[in-house]
């Protein structure tokens, strides 16, 4: 049972999902910032409030019923998919195609260059072959 643990931990699936939550949540407060101190003021300067929690607002019985929040949720998830989107997918996907054109290009060159280059005794056949001929 233990081995059978020790094979599950020594995995490389487990250390890179570990190493992404711990990316996650040490990157959380920079989307949040992001999200509550630049484009929700963008939002309440233009609609004039940060939030759409009052939209919809209904009381029933005593019982004050919000619709809004759950716009606002939306709206918050869609700013979180945005910022995560275009400012940590977006570079990175580049950043992933840099590097794999980099690695292509190399592979290309070491293939031409195994292109042309002739092994001694093929060259030496080719060579005797030519005189032969002559």
């Amino acid at each position: 049972m233990l081995k059978g643990f020790k094979e599950f931990i020594s995995r490389g699936n487990v250390v890179e999902l570990a190493v992404g939550v711990i990316m996650a949540t040490s990157f959380s407060p920079v989307v949040a910032n992001l999200t509550n101190n630049v484009l929700m003021p963008l939002i309440a300067g233009v609609f004039g409030q940060p939030n759409f929690d009052a939209v919809g607002a209904f009381t029933i019985g005593g019982a004050q019923i919000l619709p809004g929040t759950v716009i606002t949720a939306v709206v918050n998830f869609l700013i979180v998919a945005f910022a995560v989107y275009f400012f940590v997918v977006v570079p990175m996907n580049r950043l992933t195609k840099i590097k794999e054109d980099a690695k292509n290009a190399s592979e290309a060159a070491e293939a031409a260059e195994a292109a042309d280059t002739t092994p001694a005794d093929i060259a030496l056949l080719t060579e005797i072959r030519d005189l032969l001929r002559k």
